[in-house]
């Protein structure tokens, strides 16, 4: 997957990728109105994640508009929770009795997605997250909450946690691992299961603290008592950033590290260049780019602007629901059953199905570093 494909093939296939192998007849006068919708950060210390995601799941409905522009005609909803579970519990309503609305590219964030959730099940409105990765979602010893409309196209935090370890520990000399959680139901799960796979002696202490932190002065204490030479960070990026910098600042030199709510293109924006060097991140996306440069070229003519994290994989999610509607789907309750049917390829290469309780089978963690004020893909994380 670190390996750039064949450009010339990956966009000549692009519209099999994304679309499937469903043709449309052109034969219809007026083509039938879909709605979609998105939800997830628009707005808010968490906007850029959001924005990248949006766009891709617009970029996937202008290629399909055209494609069927005699048959279809889709539109999009767009609901900003800024990534929050009270937000969301606000914006979900509205979304959930839209009956126009027969599926939701989204939520973006997990704790706004089981905040939503109580109105989709209620609904019966599918979803098809892109980012989403608690594993509780969909875990049915946690009574599987997300059954039966939740989707995903990206691995869980149960792969996250000891993905982000094994990256930020490598190449290490006798780690020492000092751990952060932000008190967030993401942040203390990425850590729950990371902690099963730290080999003896490699953790050298833990600590929560509050996502409203501005002065780290104590944690820093402790990670110096501890005598950490990695720090791990399992919160969001306008957290990290500041933590990092404190870090550095108190004459911290070992590695830093976070996992996918610390990857946004707005990091490197937030701390000095210097700081913010060789910072170790995992997620379950692969740059656009990397994939093809080719339709990175064609995304930047048609969007505007380039590519950001996770546009793959809204992309991908995107895509599930319109190859239900290039199939015929046009209510609730069939877009849910052929979501649950779909079989299909990411833009990656990789299959994109759905077991029982909504997670996809397959997928990889990758890794990114900061180099030079920017984020760079590394590869799978193996």
């Amino acid at each position: 997957m670190n390996k750039k494909l064949t450009t010339s093939l990956v966009f000549a296939s692009v519209a099999s990728l994304i679309f499937g192998v469903t043709t449309a007849s052109t034969a219809q006068a007026a083509p039938k109105k879909i709605t979609l919708a998105f939800q997830g950060p628009l707005t808010g210390e968490e906007a850029q994640v959001g924005q990248d995601e949006v766009a891709g799941v617009e970029y996937a409905i202008k290629l399909f508009n055209k494609k069927y522009k005699n048959k279809y005609k889709v539109s999009l909803v767009k609901a900003d929770d800024q990534g929050a579970p009270d937000q969301a519990a606000k914006v979900a309503p509205g979304i959930a009795s839209n009956a126009k609305i027969i599926g939701l590219i989204g939520a973006a964030y997990s704790g706004a997605t089981i905040a939503s959730l109580p109105y989709y099940k209620q609904r019966n409105l599918p979803m098809v997250s892109p980012s989403a990765t608690r594993v509780s979602i969909t875990d049915p010893a946690d009574g599987a909450i997300g059954f039966p409309v939740f989707h995903r196209v990206v691995v869980t935090d149960k792969v996250q946690g000891p993905s982000l370890f094994k990256l930020a520990t490598k190449g290490v000399s006798g780690p020492k691992a000092f751990i952060v959680d932000d008190q967030s139901a993401y942040g203390v799960g990425l850590v729950d299961y990371m902690k099963p796979g730290i080999p003896a002696g490699q953790s050298v202490g833990f600590d929560s603290v509050s996502d409203k932190t501005t002065d780290w002065s104590a944690t820093i204490a402790k990670v110096k008592t501890a005598g950490a030479n990695v720090v791990i960070y399992t919160g969001y990026f306008p957290q990290a950033a500041p933590f990092f910098k404190q870090l550095r600042d108190s004459g911290y030199t070992g590695i830093l590290a976070g996992g996918d709510g610390v990857l946004s293109p707005t990091l490197p924006t937030l701390a000095p260049a210097a700081v913010l060097e060789g910072v170790r991140l995992t997620a379950g996306t692969v740059p656009l780019a990397e994939i093809s440069a080719k339709l990175e070229a064609d995304f930047k003519k048609k969007m505007g602007k380039a590519s950001g994290v996770y546009a793959a994989e809204s992309i991908d999610a995107a895509n599930v629901l319109l190859d239900c509607v290039a199939k015929g789907v046009s209510t609730r309750a069939a877009m849910l059953k052929c979501v649950k049917a779909y079989k299909g390829k990411s833009l990656a290469g990789a299959t994109i199905k759905f077991d029982v309780n909504g997670d996809v089978a397959g997928g990889a963690m990758n890794g990114f570093e900061v180099r030079s004020g920017v984020i760079k893909f590394t590869g799978p994380i193996k």
